[in-house]
C-alpha cells in the first residue's frame, strides 16, 4: 500500500499526536492566560507569535484525529471545569521533571551529584504518578479508552483556539 493511500494512523503515531495537542494545548493555554500581564512590548510580541504558531499547529494536527484508531466523532458537549486544566498541567509539569531528571543522570559524572539526581528521579516518578492516578481517578486522563482521550485531547484543543488573548 503507498504511503499515502494509508487511511488509519498507526497506534504508535497516534499516541505521539495525543501527547503533542495535549502539551500544545495546554501551552497555548497557559500563554493566553498571561499574556496580559506581561508588561515588556518585545516579550509580548514573542508571545503573540508564540501563540500564533500553536494554534497553526493545532489546527494541522487536528486535522489527523479523524484517522486515529479509536478515533469517535463526538457532539460539542459543555468543556469540563477548569481542574482539568490546572492537573493536566501538573501532569505536565510532572513528565518533563522525570525526562529532565533521566537525562541529567546520564550526563553527570560526579558521583554525589548523580545519587542526587537518581533520588529526585524517584521523587519524581512518584509524583507523576500520583497525578497521574488523581487524573484517572477524575475522568481527567482516560488513558484506557482512546476514543475518550482522543475527544479530551479536542476539547482542549478547541478551547485554547476559542480562547480570547
Amino acid at each position: 500500500m503507498d504511503h499515502e493511500e494509508r487511511k488509519l494512523l498507526a497506534w504508535h503515531e497516534t499516541m505521539e499526536l495525543h501527547e503533542l495537542v495535549a502539551f500544545q494545548s495546554m501551552g497555548l493555554l497557559k500563554l493566553k492566560m498571561s499574556i496580559n500581564k506581561v508588561t515588556d512590548q518585545e516579550l509580548k510580541e514573542l508571545y503573540k507569535k508564540c501563540i500564533h504558531d500553536l494554534e497553526s499547529n493545532l489546527k494541522e494536527l487536528l486535522k489527523f484525529y479523524p484517522s486515529a484508531p479509536g478515533y469517535q466523532a463526538r457532539e460539542e458537549e459543555d468543556l469540563r471545569e477548569d481542574i482539568g486544566f490546572f492537573a493536566g498541567d501538573l501532569l505536565g509539569l510532572s513528565k518533563t521533571l522525570v525526562r529532565n531528571l533521566a537525562a541529567a543522570i546520564t550526563e553527570t559524572a560526579t558521583p554525589a551529584l548523580r545519587k542526587t539526581f537518581t533520588n529526585q528521579l524517584m521523587g519524581a516518578i512518584h509524583g507523576h504518578e500520583r497525578v497521574y492516578n488523581y487524573m484517572h481517578k477524575h475522568g481527567y486522563y482516560p488513558s484506557y479508552d482512546l476514543g475518550l482521550l482522543l475527544g479530551h485531547d479536542i476539547e482542549n484543543a478547541q478551547k485554547a483556539l476559542r480562547m480570547k488573548l
